[in-house]
């Protein structure tokens, strides 16, 4: 926690409360806690004496409640302040390193909305060296310092990239700069938001740089500040709500006792949420019960009705939204990020659960709910007598992008106690399934569900005493216990209920009561470990999750101050763990998993593996689980290798699916059945609380990715002028004769440029395939093609008998008349495709026609007429029925060029009598001419006689 922070934090807490310690580091999230970390000890109380701490750590002034503390040999240290008098105040075991990481990437973001691009400015700062801006993060620019250690480090070769970790994308910054930054472009993305800076393996003064992980999305706005609104509260004395964005977590909300507070930034900024006044009465406005996010918009449940708070208006959500006029009990959104998943419900996936005592509400992004069912259908399904009592008590997603639970509640009296159901919805099936799960509980007792981080629908139930556990898929079911056995939390907390309870992805389960006293215990654990005081139990807090996926406390102050605490949970659960006998039973888990979502389509497969190090003759092994459609094939492989008393166990896991889609009868009903979403998980058969990483979950879908589809090569939207025109297709070139000619507009934004091509030339195009990151491969598979407009004047090199066929192939003649009622592009695919290559399928015919199927081996070419040229508009699609869950086509024109038009014959006969009346002009003229001539000759004498002289 930065020291600023600490220091308006503890003038507020250093008044009043109990006493407590703790300790706080320069290095963001606690990453850098070793011999080269400067501790900052902090005592809240009056009874303090001095500090307490072994030899090898130095403390600047041991009689001062706020100190530095430095250890310069690595190992658990014990640290505790003495008091005066009893009780003798907790010491903490700090587990200090001896770490080459010392220094850290710091990063500021410009968003230019113009083109949606984000400029990140990245240096290498040093937390033991840095200036409070650098530590507060609030720095625009580098310290001197900094100045002078980027500059160092980029001499040496150090260079910054910033990698995506969902679409595994990099980014390269420009060369550093003279103030010592660097800079990194990237676009805007909401799908691609976990990011990662990395830098070379460069030593500086035997230091590295630490990796460091963040979260980078889409500005999203905050709801403005307007002057004269009014404050949404919570009823006074109740503790504090926060809620956060599943995908964003960086963007929360705060209701608390006297304002709702928002951010965008994990609470290093935020405004508050008012309403405009007359919009409801001062009661309403001081009665918010429950509070979930959207991706812009706040909605509040108060007194039995839903309001919307957007960014421009505040609004009830009325029965014209599909909601009851009263009577919402609770409203929940989801707590984990679907990814990537394309849902395939014809509605849509709903965002919000709303209910009432007997009905569920599904919300969806349109503001619009739907009524689901009812506690009487609910009762029909398990089975329940009609006049027994059956009402709802919670609703709460699961991890599945589909699913959600009904927490139900049944009695037949009730006067004493009920019994509890859990009930799962798919929102894809639209099936429902009764869990293997009953629970007998007080009929005063409210239960909270919440679902965990795991494949399985293992979930938490907690009233105000207790904490109830369902692991593996509702087999594994109990209470959460102490080491002594002690199931009612209340009594190791004086007498404080159970505020909150907070999961995340790493498996981590912090129990928070209402005076701040916690617990902790980790998922498919079963007894629960008390952790040191942090907090006064005077503060109003909760846990959050900040943008670095790291514990966060949100501190609130009744002078409308808020004030967020980084929380060491694992340094403090090896505190407590540290004289216990508590161990993790492996040294490493490890996989090759490095997305969260993954897409199989047809004859793929994906290979992972995961490793386990552990003791000899301890056994752990690596559990494979999957929940959902049994629609994968897996195949595993475990190798296994032991050296120096430890034992090295490597697991690969092959999953495919073998289904076969030639020639079924009902093609899109078995696509149907044999794609859908399935979460999959590794773990390791034993592990404890003080295991790092508890299992590795992700999903697998298996149907048609988005992102995909196929384009020819060669053919360009970008080489050619850009403008439509129109042309004329003789109707004599039109696949069904019409009376008249056809005028067609060429769309070039549809089209593309068309290929020219010489009418000797044979055709074949190269189809490839693509998706959302590039070029994947060429398609290898059969495709066919047809000219969007109808003609057929065009043909194919090769004939069925040279493709190798035994019966009649399949033609465009032959499944136009087998499907006369259906659109040209409908009438031939990969569900209706029939191979000619087995006897067993069609029938004998005539194997001289043209084989109108292509694929890049078969040398089937497209030739054209040799009569006249023209202007082809071509569509491929993929006909392999194998081949990919996606209709897979795309569009192409060629333009063919080289052969003169054929001549009209009353312009070929004129032109010859003209040519002949010419030829017989000339022959006439020069007969004449010549005979002239040949006249002049015959009857005049060449030679003149010369006349006789006359004598004198």
């Amino acid at each position: 926690m930065s020291a600023r922070a600490v220091a308006a934090l503890l003038s507020w807490l250093s008044c009043c409360g109990s006493a407590l310690w703790r300790y706080t580091s320069n290095s963001p999230d606690y990453r850098i806690f070793s011999t080269r970390s400067a501790i900052k000890l902090h005592y809240e109380g009056t009874a303090f004496s001095e500090w307490s701490a072994p030899g090898t750590c130095v403390i600047q002034d041991k009689s001062s409640p706020t100190t530095e503390l430095r250890c310069s040999i690595p190992g658990i240290q014990m640290i505790k302040p003495i008091v005066t008098g009893p009780p003798e105040e907790e010491a903490r075991y700090l587990r200090i390193e001896h770490s080459h990481i010392c220094f850290m990437w710091y990063y500021r973001v410009i968003n230019i909305v113009e083109n949606l691009t984000q400029i990140i400015t990245i240096w290498v700062y040093d937390p033991e060296n840095a200036n409070s801006d650098e530590i507060l993060w609030t720095a625009d620019t580098p310290s001197a310092n900094s100045i002078v250690l980027t500059k160092v480090l980029s001499a040496l070769g150090q260079k910054p990239t910033i990698h995506t970790l969902l679409k595994r994308k990099m980014y390269s910054p420009d060369d550093i700069k003279n103030e010592g930054t660097w800079t990194v472009e990237i676009p805007m993305t909401s799908d691609d938001m976990i990011k990662e800076i990395k830098g070379n393996q460069v030593a500086f003064q035997d230091c590295f740089i630490a990796h460091l992980p963040f979260l980078l999305t889409v500005p999203l706005l905050t709801i403005p500040e307007t002057a004269g609104f009014l404050p949404l509260t919570s009823p006074a004395g109740t503790p504090l709500m926060v809620v956060w964005n599943a995908c964003v977590p960086s963007f929360a909300v705060v209701v608390a006792n006297m304002e709702t507070f928002q951010t965008n930034d994990s609470f290093h900024t935020w405004s508050r949420v008012r309403v405009p006044p007359d919009t409801l009465s001062d009661v309403q406005r001081h009665s918010v019960t429950d509070v979930i996010l959207l991706s812009q918009e706040i909605v509040f449940l108060i007194q039995g009705s839903l309001y919307l708070r957007t960014l421009q208006e505040f609004t009830r959500l009325e029965s014209d939204k599909g909601l009851p006029e009263g009577g919402v009990r609770g409203i929940e959104t989801r707590r984990w990020c679907g990814g990537i998943y394309i849902f395939k419900i014809k509605k849509g996936h709903s965002v919000i659960l709303a209910w009432t005592e007997n009905e569920v509400y599904l919300g969806y992004s349109s503001d619009t709910f739907v009524k689901l069912t009812t506690t009487e259908n609910l009762k029909s399904l398990l089975g329940l007598p009609s006049q027994d009592t059956l009402t709802i008590q919670n609703l709460e997603y699961t991890l599945h992008p589909a699913e959600f639970a009904v927490l139900l509640q049944h009695c037949v009296a009730c006067t004493d106690t009920k019994k509890i159901y859990i009930m799962i919805y798919n929102e894809y099936s639209t099936q429902w399934v009764c869990q293997d799960f009953t629970l007998d509980i007080p009929m005063d007792t409210i239960l909270i569900p919440r679902f965990l981080y795991s494949a399985m629908p293992d979930l938490i139930l907690w009233d105000s005493h207790r904490v109830y556990y369902c692991y593996q898929n509702f087999t594994v079911t109990g209470v959460v216990r102490t080491s002594t056995g002690e199931e009612n939390l209340s009594q190791l907390s004086g007498g404080s209920k159970i505020h909150d309870i907070f999961v995340d992805t790493f498996g981590n389960i912090i129990i928070q009561m209402e005076n701040n006293i916690m617990f902790y215990f980790k998922i498919n654990t079963r007894d629960v470990i008390k952790l040191h005081l942090w907090t006064n139990e005077t503060v109003k807090s909760c846990f959050y999750i900040s943008s670095a996926s790291q514990v966060y406390l949100v501190n609130v102050f009744d002078d409308g101050r808020i004030i967020p605490q980084e929380y060491p949970l694992n340094l403090e659960v090896q505190s407590v763990t540290s004289r216990t006998e508590d161990k993790c039973p492996y040294m490493v888990f490890q996989n090759n998993i490095f997305n969260l979502f993954y897409f199989l389509d047809k004859r793929e497969s994906l290979t992972i593996w995961s490793q386990i190090v552990y003791p000899e003759n301890v056994g752990v092994y690596i559990l494979v689980e999957s929940y959902g459609p049994q629609i994968l094939t897996m195949h595993t492989v475990t190798q296994y290798e032991i050296a120096l008393g430890y034992c090295t166990k490597t697991t690969t896991i092959t999953f495919t699916q073998d289904a076969n889609y030639e020639s079924v009868q009902d093609y899109f009903n078995m696509q149907e059945k044999n794609s859908g979403l399935v979460l999959i998980q590794l773990r390791p058969s034993e592990y404890s609380k003080t295991c790092p990483v508890a299992q590795k979950v992700f999903q697998i879908a298996v149907g048609c990715d988005s992102h995909k589809y196929i384009a020819a090569s060669g053919f360009s939207k970008t080489e050619c002028q850009h403008r439509d025109f129109s042309y004329v297709i003789d109707k004599s070139y039109l696949r069904h004769r019409p009376p008249k000619n056809l005028k067609v507009r060429y769309d070039w934004g549809k089209y593309g440029c068309p290929m020219k091509l010489d009418f000797r030339e044979k055709f074949q195009p190269l189809i490839q395939l693509f998706d959302e990151n590039g070029y994947v491969r060429d398609v290898e598979v059969n495709f066919i093609m047809w000219e969007i407009h109808g003609r057929d004047d065009y043909s194919y090199n090769t004939s069925m008998i040279q493709s190798g066929c035994l019966n009649e192939a399949q033609t465009w003649e032959s499944m136009l008349e087998q499907n006369e009622n259906l659109p040209l592009e409908e009438v031939w695919g990969p569900e209706n495709y029939r191979p000619c290559f087995s006897y067993a399928i069609g029938k004998p015919g005539d194997l001289n026609q043209p084989y109108e199927i292509i694929n890049i081996s078969n040398h089937n070419h497209l030739f054209w007429p040799t009569d006249h040229t023209g202007m082809y508009v071509f569509r491929v699609k993929i006909l392999d029925p194998n081949y990919s869950f996606c209709n897979l086509t795309t569009i192409f024109a060629v333009e063919t060029y080289g052969m003169i038009p054929k001549p009209n014959i009353y312009l070929v006969a004129s032109l010859l009598f003209i040519l002949v009346l010419l030829f017989l002009s000339i022959l006439v003229f020069s007969y004449f001419y010549y005979l002239g001539i040949y006249r002049q000759f015959i009857y005049e004498p060449l030679h003149k006689p010369q006349n006789k002289q006359k004598k004198s």
